[in-house]
């Protein structure tokens, strides 16, 4: 097929996405398990989006609404059409539930399955571009194959005397001979479209399953006299399906393993125990920053430069600024740390939490949706929440905002130099001002004048803090 005609051809992407996946032995759907921290439908729909196609359609089915959450989470703005299947009843079925959209459309369409998460953007791109050339004309249909040591469960390629692409044979319905056959079908497919939707109506379930088989087609293609291509893969990790929870385990590793020796590699991460560390493909870590064993970092996680994360700590979704220390066991989830802070042992930031440059945070203390300024410190046994501190701060061991009325939640704003002092209680909506101090077992209803010192239940201002001026103009504590 000359280049123009390649260029000027709509590609469209078809996944199949409806079934249950009984082997996974679950009451989720298959598609919505996740790997490396999303669902397997939405690996294959970012790689789908990556050829640029006029649209995707996702062949849907057991729990419809929920894949099509996930799916519309992973590409929000594309083009996605939602085809249900009503009944699981094979492959050719699945396909056959988007005729109504494509069986008459002069366009190429990359069939792909919802469990093989994988596959990557430039091995479609190639099948694409091999499916458009083959003998020079174009086929009706491309397969791709992989040789598997152990092809257990897997479709057979049957190739004929000369080599050529004969028919896919499933593995219930193989004999003995076609079962030691090597070469797979991968479940991934590009067809011209109106050629395959004419080659679906021929389709039986006369087979172990009972089910109408898409294998069945390319023979079929085949047997009219249409060109059936292969494209052979070196790569049997990247379109290998999920079909229990010993493969999905499998390929968590694969993806883990890949992911840490990147960061050491290209990034200058050291990892203590590499095989003790779990990090999302999607982290970002900075050069000669430390992972102590058993450290967990999710998500789209950010961490800067010339930091330390020790054992036991878990990020999800966090932004850790450079040359930061985060101690033994602390939970930072969508949050932010800034630059030099020391975070831990045993914190927890949640909600948006943000720290400041130089902050420090110690053991026991949560903070949830609260902002601290620069060098403010809460080192010891504190719950900070809905609240806006300023800088060089410092919060006492056992402080406590009490946010929430029981019906809403109020603010609590600390002022910059502020010292609050041990045990202190302060019941939002609540404001200190600058330069203040509370003292220990306070607790705190009304606003705080700024320099000013407040004790009692209920605080009250004992003194001012600011230095009064005598008669000559000099400077006196008040």
């Amino acid at each position: 097929m000359p280049d123009s005609l390649i260029e000027q051809r709509q590609l469209n992407v078809l996944v199949l996405a409806a079934g249950l996946g009984t082997r996974m032995r679950s009451d989720l759907a298959k598609v919505l398990h996740k790997l490396d921290g999303r669902p397997l439908i939405n690996h294959v729909c970012r790689t789908a989006t990556a050829l640029a196609p006029e649209s995707i359609y996702v062949v849907i089915g057991h729990q419809a609404e929920d894949v099509k959450t996930a799916v519309l989470n992973e590409i929000e703005g594309q083009k996605v059409v939602f085809v249900t299947q009503e009944r699981q009843l094979g492959t050719g079925d699945a396909v056959n539930a988007a005729r109504s959209y494509l069986e008459d459309s002069d366009s190429t369409l990359v069939i792909l399955s919802g469990d093989v998460p994988m596959i990557r953007h430039g091995t479609l791109a190639s099948l694409v571009q091999h499916h458009h050339r083959y003998l020079e004309r174009g086929a009706a249909c491309t397969i791709v194959t992989v040789r598997l040591g152990d092809p257990s469960g897997y479709g057979r390629i049957v190739r004929n005397d000369e080599g050529s692409f004969d028919r896919i044979v499933e593995q219930k319905d193989a004999n003995e001979d076609e079962r030691q056959i090597n070469e797979i079908n991968a479940g991934i497919y590009c067809f011209d479209t109106q050629k395959l939707f004419s080659a679906l109506k021929a389709v039986k379930n006369h087979n172990a399953q009972g089910e109408y088989y898409l294998t069945d087609v390319p023979a079929l293609l085949k047997d009219a006299g249409e060109d059936i291509a292969i494209f052979h893969h070196n790569d049997p990790q990247e379109i290998e399906g999920v079909n229990n929870r010993v493969q999905l385990a499998d390929l968590e590793r694969l993806i883990c393993r890949r992911t840490i020796s990147r960061l050491m590699l290209d990034s200058g991460v050291t990892f203590i125990d590499p095989k003790n560390a779990y990090i999302s493909s999607e982290a970002v870590i900075g050069r000669d920053t430390v992972i102590h064993p058993n450290v967990t970092i999710e998500g789209s996680s950010e961490v800067g430069s010339r930091c330390e994360i020790r054992s036991g700590s878990h990020l999800v979704n966090a932004k850790v600024g450079n040359g930061v220390e985060i101690r033994d066991n602390c939970l930072i989830a969508d949050s932010e740390i800034g630059d030099a802070a020391v975070v831990g042992p045993m914190a927890h930031l949640r909600g948006h939490a943000v720290i400041g440059e130089k902050g420090r945070i110690g053991n026991f203390v949560e903070v949830k949706k609260s902002n601290l300024g620069r060098r403010t410190k809460a080192s010891h046994l504190t719950y900070l929440g809905d609240a806006t501190i300023g800088e060089d701060t410092n919060i006492g061991a056992g402080v406590i905002t009490c946010n929430y009325d029981g019906v809403r939640k109020h603010e609590t704003h600390i002022g910059d130099r502020v010292k609050i002092g041990s045990d202190t209680m302060l019941v939002a909506p609540v404001t200190v001002g600058d330069g203040a101090v509370t003292a220990a077992g306070s607790v705190v209803i009304e606003d705080v004048p700024e320099d000013s010192l407040v004790a009692g239940v209920p605080a009250k201002v004992k003194k001012s803090l600011r230095p009064a001026q005598s008669a000559d103009g000099s400077l006196t504590s008040s």
